[in-house]
């Protein structure tokens, strides 16, 4: 398993590890070069809180219903501690205060545990130590135009020379970037605690979650709400790059950034948890998008950075050895190179909930209506159109029965639309369009189950998405998640069964090894939705056996190993979590 616990705010993120090691962070934003990243390279900048004595035992869990981690550590001696660490995120002046700052309290449990307390951060991608300015109570790392500052209230000689002191108190520590502390250290972070405590426990109050797999999923909607970076409204795919989806191969990305079909899975998990400003958020984000493309939408990318910028060009960091020494580290994303015409449909699923849903009627606008009259005359062009594909092919571009069904799914969205609001002229017949959408489907159709393209016949487990998005034949919906459980699952047996290969065709870089997460879940949803309540419950236990101690999820996850692999936290993962709870839980009607 990936053993680390995420925190943050919305604005900033992190990674701890169990023994208590913040390895990942990133400043002033998610996607921005890391100031400690031991979690790619050991040389790679950490804040580690260590006990000088053999650790017996750690542990790490979250405050109940919050994103607030607290890590536990017991040495040989019976000596203890414990490490508890936060964004802060609370209502202030009438608005969300989510400042770049991550806090941290240590305090003894039992006995006097002796430890030693190191901050090395590093000038981003160069892995140069930075230097750092001795102050009063800090100290201050002068690089890129500005400043990182670690305040704290232990004594700093300890701290810069790496002194090992007995814990005997609380000690509290912060890190901000372009801001310094002024305000008494203790009484700011005790304070900020309470308020933190208090937001997430109201936002959590305010979710709507299934009468069943309800840890899990108040667990899933916590981390996912951590990938929203509310600044700008993009969502983030995950907060890391580079963990290898296979170790000591060269499937390792950079998915710090925002993919637009991914956000519109994000979104559909927050639509079934009842949280909608996510969705507000996103939509000025690809407002912004569109607008700047003006009537040049064909032109959309599949991934932007988070200030709406495409992440190019992919670059291999060679001075970087990679997680557990499996590179290579990347940054960036070639796929923002990529045409992949799935995503006009799934924007146009995206911006649906504005016209289906009474409470977004203030959202009805000419702006939303020209642009969902564009994205369905973009899906119309793209129908039988090849592409990259979700699965962002790098060579051999071809038809893809995925492409087909979201377009299927976005032309369908908008003729409903039109039958009870004229969004805008349109230059095409929606009705016909619709027709021809599902008639390129058909082609793809082999023994009553879609396959890949109408000249690839391989199985694909995107394709139980069919059920998902209500295709109208349902028993070629059925036929094509039995082939998909008969030909990708990774063994005939639980628990291996209910985990998938996206595919096992030959890519640009072999064939997969490992399985990907979401595939169970969608599985597990799509069998909800065609009536085999239990089976889906089955498929949905099992996978969520996948996450770490703190209920986390990756990208990719290893049964036979029982190990995690690929990106992590990964936001597709734990929006199929979410999304597979509500369709096998019964209505709380029955419940209560």
């Amino acid at each position: 398993m990936i053993d680390y616990g995420l925190i943050g705010n919305c604005q900033v993120s992190a990674l701890v590890s169990k023994s208590g090691s913040m390895d990942w962070l990133c400043l002033p934003r998610p996607d921005s070069d890391p100031v400690l990243g031991r979690l790619l390279d050991d040389e790679g900048g950490h804040f580690s809180i260590e006990p000088v004595s053999e650790v017996r035992h750690s542990s790490q869990h979250y405050v109940e219903n919050t994103n607030i981690l607290v890590t536990e550590v017991e040495t040989v001696s019976g000596d203890a501690f414990r490490i508890t660490d936060f964004c802060p995120r609370f209502e202030q002046h009438g608005r969300i205060y989510r400042p770049s700052s991550v806090n941290r309290i240590i305090e003894p449990l039992r006995g006097r545990p002796v430890v030693r307390v190191a901050f090395t951060p590093v000038e981003g991608w160069t892995k140069a130590p930075a230097a750092p300015i001795r102050g009063n109570s800090h100290l201050r790392f002068d690089f890129r135009s500005n400043s990182l500052r670690l305040t704290t209230s232990m004594p700093l000689t300890y701290l810069t020379e790496g002194t090992p002191f007995s814990l005997q108190e609380k000690l509290y520590f912060a890190i901000t970037w372009s801001t310094a502390v002024e305000e008494d250290l203790v009484e700011l972070l005790e304070g900020q605690l309470v308020r933190t405590t208090t937001y997430w426990r109201n936002w959590v109050k305010h979710c709507s979650i299934p009468s069943q797999f309800q840890k899990e999923t108040i667990r899933s909607a916590l981390a996912l709400k951590l990938h929203c970076y509310e600044d700008t409204g993009a969502i983030l795919a995950a907060t890391t790059t580079s963990l290898p989806e296979e170790p000591g191969h060269q499937r390792n990305w950079d998915y710090r950034f925002c993919w637009l079909r991914d956000s519109y899975f994000v979104l559909s998990a927050f639509h079934n948890l009842g949280h909608f400003e996510e969705m507000e958020g996103f939509l000025k984000f690809f407002l912004g998008i569109a607008e700047r493309q003006g009537d040049d939408l064909a032109a959309l990318a599949p991934v932007y950075s988070l200030d709406r910028e495409l992440p190019l060009p992919e670059m291999i960091r060679a001075a970087w050895s990679g997680h557990r020494g499996s590179g290579p580290v990347r940054t960036n994303n070639q796929a923002a190179e990529h045409i992949q015409n799935d995503v006009y449909g799934e924007m146009i699923l995206t911006l649906s909930p504005i016209y289906f849903d009474e409470r977004f009627v203030h959202l009805r606008n000419r702006d939303h209506d020209r642009l969902m009259a564009k994205l369905a005359l973009l899906c119309s062009k793209s129908i039988s159109t090849p592409d990259a594909g979700l699965w962002e092919l790098r060579n051999g571009w071809q038809e893809h029965s995925f492409t087909n069904l979201m377009c299927w799914a976005g032309l369908e969205r908008v003729s409903r639309i039109e039958r009870v609001r004229k969004i805008a002229d349109s230059a095409i017949s929606l009705e016909s369009e619709v027709q021809r959408a599902l008639e390129a489907l058909n082609r793809a159709t082999r023994q009553g189950a879609l396959r890949n393209g109408p000249t690839d016949d391989s199985f694909d487990s995107a394709l139980s998405l069919a059920a998902v998005l209500r295709h109208p034949d349902s028993k070629i919906a059925l036929a094509t998640v039995r082939d998909i459980q008969n030909h990708l699952s990774l063994g005939s047996t639980r628990p291996h069964r209910s985990f998938h290969y996206r595919y096992l065709r030959q890519d640009d870089f072999g064939r997969p090894g490992s399985a990907f997460l979401i595939c169970s879940f969608w599985i597990a949803q799509a069998l909800a939705r065609l009536g085999e309540h239990e089976e889906a419950r089955t498929i949905l236990d099992d996978a969520t056996r996948a996450a770490n101690e703190v209920g986390l999820f990756a990208e990719h996850y290893d049964p036979q190993r029982g190990i995690q692999l690929g990106n992590f936290p990964q936001a597709y993962s734990h929006v199929g979590m979410i999304n597979a709870a509500f369709a096998v839980s019964p209505p709380w009607s029955e419940i209560l």
